[in-house]
């Protein structure tokens, strides 16, 4: 919300330059932003002065709709919903799509809605949740974009590691230890990249993945620049869980290559990475997807992937944040971790230089955001059955809901159940079923809002500076999975977003730290960091599979380094799908489906 913030101010700023120039009179525009990490004050201030841009969230809107502040809302004549492609396949979109019906309720005349995206398709679909019934125009002017598109594998047999170790100089950064695995050859070669480049962003599939990369740039950098790691006989944690892994300790006084910007980091420290890569203070930074939409990140040089992005549109959006001005070409580097991922990441870079990007199906009719947009807006006022429902279907998730299906709807919110078993809830609303009005019961608004959304509770603790707890708004470091909370103990050491943290003291719903500079720590983990793939790209992976199988090795080779594969990566993908139809005698692809059978060793 920071960053949206000065991107506006800055964009009011060229606005008043560029007014100023042609002797107009320049513009005053006030911004305000309301979403759930702002302060309660500064909330209290919209409501007493409502700005003339407020820059929100679908879930901040919702609870404006359901409060007092809604009335600050009266004025609203556009909205804009900026990366609209990343919400209108979902039911938070389709949350959205409710709360600006009930927006355009309470207007004069509805507010017109201005939906953005680079990676949009099909752009009718997208229009229709857009606009609902009323009518919409596509603005889709022809791309020029340019992509420049590698895969990288730094090895020349992704199945004999320990080999390819002992041929390649691993210089600093490198262990006996880890000389098995992929990992120190990509993690020197992301090292290399960064350091030939201005700014680099990283991207993980995950936050531990984001974490651990972090620690071991700046590890390698660190030791390159002559900075021997702190003595550890004293200060390795006590525990250190097997499936967290820990880092190395670090001299307090080693330059940062990296830092990690991920969701679980506080906002104010991913505002201040940011800032810091945008001014060429950090030279990159390893994300996850919370720097793959909407920010304006400047000059970045390089993008590198690290692990196949789940989707097409993804890898363009990603590799998009470098070269992001009008006529500038885009480099992303691709490094796969093994053979499989090698195979899915070919398959995405491809698809990505054709511009085929995934379909969208808005979702149809979902009973649960029915029920708490009801409840929300009963809550406000009493509601027309008849015309909730005209409402209600205006959003096109809910163009075709059958009328029986939403009285039926009502009737369970309003107590009719269909047999004994479900006696022991309460009803959420009154139905008079003669005067056709849906009424609050006591209560209802509270409820509404303490449950409002459709992001789930992820059970996560949040991580706060010791000492800062009693203040109105103590310092937040992030946040930590409540398994990864349940296994650490007061006086242990976890790694942050590249800063270590000692735990002081654990509550119910928080994790007091203290900085450990230099100290090891435990890389933390996340549960439901794991990434599904869209049908149409899971389909497209089979007949990927299927094209490469059927010509000879030599043109399928040329194909895939066509592609930007180099060489290794293509030989080793080939290798690895003629490893496949050896020992099998079938590949699995879009038409069959292979079940081994094998014994454990």
């Amino acid at each position: 919300s920071l960053i949206d913030q000065v991107r506006s101010q800055a964009s009011l700023a060229g606005i008043r330059s560029t007014a100023h120039e042609m002797g107009l009179s320049q513009p005053s525009v006030t911004v305000g932003v309301r979403s759930g990490d702002t302060p309660a004050n500064d909330r209290r201030k919209l409501l007493k002065d409502p700005p003339d841009i407020l820059i929100t969230t679908p879930e901040s809107l919702y609870l404006m709709l359901t409060s007092q502040a809604r009335k600050t809302l009266a004025q609203v004549h556009t909205v804009i919903i900026d990366e609209v492609h990343a919400i209108a396949n979902t039911k938070r979109g389709t949350h959205l799509a409710l709360s600006l019906e009930r927006l355009d309720a309470m207007l004069a005349a509805p507010a017109q809605r201005i939906g953005l995206s680079a990676t949009v398709e099909p752009p009718e679909e997208v229009a229709r949740f857009l606009a609902g019934s009323a009518p919409v125009n596509i603005v889709r002017p022809k791309s020029t974009k340019k992509w420049e598109l590698a895969v990288r594998v730094p090895v020349e047999d992704m199945t004999d590691l320990p080999s390819a170790a002992g041929a390649h100089d691993l210089g600093p950064g490198s262990s006996p230890a880890a000389s098995a695995s992929i990992w120190p050859h990509v993690e020197n070669q992301l090292v290399d990249l960064v350091l030939e480049n201005r700014s680099t962003i990283i991207f993980a599939n995950s936050r531990r993945l984001a974490e651990r990369l972090t620690g071991r740039l700046n590890e390698i950098y660190a030791e390159r620049e002559g900075f021997s790691a702190a003595d550890t006989s004293t200060s390795t944690p006590a525990v250190l869980m097997a499936q967290a892994g820990s880092t190395a300790a670090s001299n307090p006084e080693a330059p940062l290559l990296a830092r990690a910007h991920h969701g679980s980091v506080s906002k104010d420290a991913r505002a201040q990475i940011e800032e810091d890569l945008k001014l060429g203070k950090l030279r990159a930074v390893v994300a996850t997807s919370s720097l793959e939409l909407g920010i304006d990140m400047g000059l970045v040089d390089l993008v590198i992937q690290v692990e196949s992005p789940n989707s097409v549109s993804s890898g363009l959006q990603r590799v998009g944040r470098a070269g992001h001005q009008v006529g500038s070409v885009s480099q992303g580097i691709f490094f796969p971790k093994h053979r499989a991922d090698l195979l899915s990441t070919a398959l995405v870079v491809t698809r990505m230089r054709e511009g085929k990007i995934e379909k969208m199906v808005i979702p149809a009719n979902p009973l649960d955001v029915l029920a708490q947009q009801t409840l929300a807006a009963v809550a406000m006022e009493d509601l027309e059955v008849e015309a909730w429902y005209d409402t209600v279907r205006r959003a096109a998730p809910y163009q075709q809901l059958p009328r029986s299906v939403y009285l039926a709807t009502l009737d369970m919110m309003a107590g009719k159940y269909p047999s004994d078993e479900f006696a022991t809830l309460k009803p959420r609303l009154i139905w008079d079923r003669d005067a056709g009005v849906l009424s609050a019961r006591p209560g209802a608004q509270r409820l509404a809002v303490i449950s409002g959304g459709t992001i789930p509770d992820r059970g996560l603790f949040g991580v706060f500076l010791a000492g800062s707890e009693d203040d109105k708004a103590p310092k937040r470091v992030g946040e930590l999975d409540e398994e990864m909370v349940y296994e650490s103990r007061v006086g242990d050491v976890f790694a942050l977003g590249a800063t270590s943290w000692r735990i002081e003291d654990i509550t119910h719903d928080r994790v007091l730290v203290t900085p450990a500079f230099g100290q090891p720590g435990k890389l933390p983990f996340w549960h439901g960091d794991g990434l599904g793939r869209p049908v149409e790209l899971g389909a497209a992976l089979g007949e990927f599979t299927t094209g490469l199988l059927a010509g000879e090795r030599s043109a399928s080779a040329a194909a895939l380094r066509e592609h930007g594969l180099d060489p290794f990566a293509a030989e080793n993908l080939l290798n690895y799908l003629g490893e496949q139809r050896q020992a099998t005698g079938q590949v699995p692809n879009h038409q069959n489906f292979v079940v081994e059978r094998f014994h454990d060793e």
